[in-house]
């Protein structure tokens, strides 16, 4: 079994910072690329970043620039930096990996529970 754990959200004003992880224990063998999504009430959940294994990330336009993916292969764990942060920034923040087990050829998907982020103006 593969458990994901967030922390780091919180609220913060307008123009703050705040850096999320999420951390995955268990029989892991490899973690594959790990990504960031969120979803605002009312709001389809939309990817915010993404790393591959080996380190080349993507970002949604709306954050490039402000947001910074990372990931530690040793700890398994990922991390969103935000910085200037703005109130539509907003959501639940959901962490995301594709993960191969110890006992498995193939891969599998897990979400972490989500941790909410709010930005007051």
């Amino acid at each position: 079994q593969i458990q994901l754990v967030e922390s780091g959200g919180g609220l913060v004003h307008d123009g703050g910072s705040l850096r999320l992880s999420c951390a995955a224990s268990g029989s892991i063998f490899r973690i594959y690329t790990m990504s960031w999504y969120r979803q605002a009430p009312g709001n389809q959940r939309e990817l915010v970043a993404a790393i591959t294994l080996g380190g080349s990330t993507n970002y949604a336009d709306n954050v490039k620039g402000r947001f910074t993916i990372s990931r530690d292969n040793a700890k398994n764990t990922v991390y969103l930096q935000m910085n200037t942060l703005k109130p539509e920034d907003t959501a639940v923040y959901y962490c995301y990996i594709n993960v191969q087990a110890q006992w498995s050829e193939s891969t599998r998907q897990y979400w972490g529970q989500g941790t909410q982020v709010t930005v007051s103006s």
